[in-house]
Order: C-alpha cells, then structure tokens, then sequence
C-alpha cells in the first residue's frame, strides 16, 4: 500500500532523483576521514577547494548531492542547478565505545537551518545494531524523532544505519562478522523503515571479501526488499569501483531504488594534483557515474511504488501546515 507525502517531503524527493523516480547520488558529506584522505598539510581551503571541484565536475551526472556543513557550503553554492541537494544532519564519527556507537550532533546546525539554505533533504548517520539493547531502543527513538523534526519541516529524511560489532575481539572485517551480516542488515531495514524515514540508505548486505557468490548477493539484496517498508539505496562504503558496480546491479536487480555514493566514485582524485584531478574527474569519474546511472535507470524500482502524493483540491492549503 502507497503512502501519501506532504508537498515539500514529495517534492523533496523528485528534487533528488530522475525523471524515472530512483536515486543516482553522489556522496561527499565525509569529514573526518576526508580529512585523513588528504595530502599532508592541506588546510581548510584546501579541503573545499578539492570538494567543490569534485561536486562541480560531478553534479551534472547526478540526481542529487550529499554535502556535509563543514566543508559543503561553496560546493552546495556552485553545484549543477540540476541536481537535489541533501546535507547531513549529524556530526562526523560517533562517541562511546567502539562496541558502542553513539550519534552527536552539534547544537549549531539544525534540520531548520537545513531546510534555509534550501536542502531538498536531510541525511543521518547511525551505528545500529539490532541486539545492542538499550542502545538499538535509544538509536531508533533518535530515527523516530529526526523522521518528525524533519517532517515537521516538510523534507524527506534519508536514514543510512551502519552496522558494527558488538564483540571487542570480533572485527566488522572479519569472517565471523561477515556470517552474521545478512541477518544483521535485513533486520536494520526491517526495524527503522518503520520509524519514519522516507529513505534507507542501506550497506551491501553481504561482505564480498568473504562471500562472491552473486546468487547469495541476490537473496541477501532481496530480503532487504522484502523487509524494508520504503525505498533503499545502496551506499558505497568505500570499496573500489569495479566491486561496488556489481553490487550496485544486482541491489537494483532485486529491489533498490538506486544508489548513493561516494568514495567508489572519486576518492583516487584527492591526492591527485589540480590537473590529474581535473582529468580523473572529467573523464574517470563521469564514466562510473555513467555506468551506474545506466543500470539504475534500468533496474532500480521506482520510488513512487511505495509513495503518492496529496489529491489536489481547491482549498487544501487550509489545511497544509
């Protein structure tokens, strides 16, 4: 059954995917690991001189951008006016243990300032686990409060939930993690879809370091459809490209609305100097987007399947609020 959306949370959402209704985002709302990315040295301006020229070369091929407070003002300011823009709401990184991941924020930056410096939507990172406890009950009352602080505003809210382990001698790299990953991940979609979030933005459920086999690929893909009850896409977290392109198709060949990533697409360019940027970028880079937005525009589900907008009426601005 279709959702009906506010005006601004379906506008939203159109100002951030194609005219096909899915999702080809480009993420760079990284901070603290951009930071790490960069050459020793590099100052502030450094570091938003290289995002904005990443955001300029790349925002024509994209649906929409992910740009973080810190370092995304200019390149927001000067982004394709063709494509949506997202700003993450929560700051980088997380307090607490490793085995127990917090979400900050910082008091300054705001879904209403957001929503000013006109964001077609609102990102929130989360560390989840569905058998942290008291900690997953704490992480899905903060999914539940964005999704209506974010709604209250009228923007979409894209939730990207991040697994992790909660045993200090078992790594999130290691193939004892990689055996729970599946569960874990379905269950995260199954749990927080429900809280609120217009969007998942979802990890590959399986961990190709460990698992190559694509028909497992597609039944993990697949249980994240069937438990998810809206839209996910798929984030790139970090791994080459030529992995996250087939992880990118066969999420969409089994349920996702498109995809939302980052350092699969440009993060050979930041050590690059200004001119083997410009032609990575130019030539390297776009040709990814190319090839992604490809085999979304071919298989990923149309996020208008899960929402429709408000019937039209001659006074439903009365009642609009």
């Amino acid at each position: 059954m279709t959702q009906t959306l506010s005006p601004g949370r379906w506008r939203g959402l159109v100002a951030t995917s194609t005219d096909s209704h899915v999702f080809t985002i480009l993420a760079f709302d990284q901070r603290g690991s951009y930071v790490e990315m960069l050459p020793e040295g590099s100052t502030f301006e450094d570091a938003v001189t290289i995002k904005q020229e990443v955001i300029t070369a790349l925002s024509p091929h994209t649906s929409a951008v992910l740009l973080d407070p810190t370092y995304g003002l200019t390149p927001a300011l000067y982004m394709s006016r063709s494509s949506g823009l997202l700003m993450a709401l929560e700051k980088t990184g997380y307090s607490g243990k490793s085995t127990y991941r917090l979400t900050d924020f910082d008091p300054n930056w705001t879904v209403e300032k957001i929503k000013k410096i006109g964001a077609s939507a609102v990102k929130l990172l989360v560390y989840y686990h569905p058998d942290a406890g008291e900690l997953a009950t704490e992480i899905e009352t903060l999914v539940r409060d964005t999704a209506a602080a974010c709604h209250a505003s009228d923007l979409p809210l894209f939730v990207e939930p991040l697994s992790y382990s909660l045993q200090t001698d078992v790594s999130k790299s290691s193939a004892e993690f990689a055996k729970q990953r599946p569960q874990i991940v379905r269950e995260t979609a199954r749990r927080l879809s429900a809280l609120g979030p217009d969007i998942l933005k979802m990890e590959f459920p399986v961990d190709a370091d460990f698992d190559s086999d694509e028909v497992s690929w597609q039944a993990a893909c697949s249980a994240i459809s069937e438990a998810c009850s809206v839209p996910w896409v798929l984030l790139s977290a970090g791994v080459d490209f030529s992995v996250f392109e087939r992880q990118a198709l066969i999420a969409c060949q089994n349920g996702a609305s498109g995809f939302l990533a980052g350092r699969a697409i440009w993060k050979e360019c930041v050590k690059m100097s200004p001119e083997e940027r410009q032609q990575f970028l130019s030539v390297r880079a776009v040709e990814r987007l190319t090839r992604l937005n490809e085999l979304t525009l071919k298989y990923g589900r149309p996020w208008t399947d899960f929402y429709q907008p408000i019937a039209a009426s001659e006074d439903w601005y009365i009642h609009y609020s």
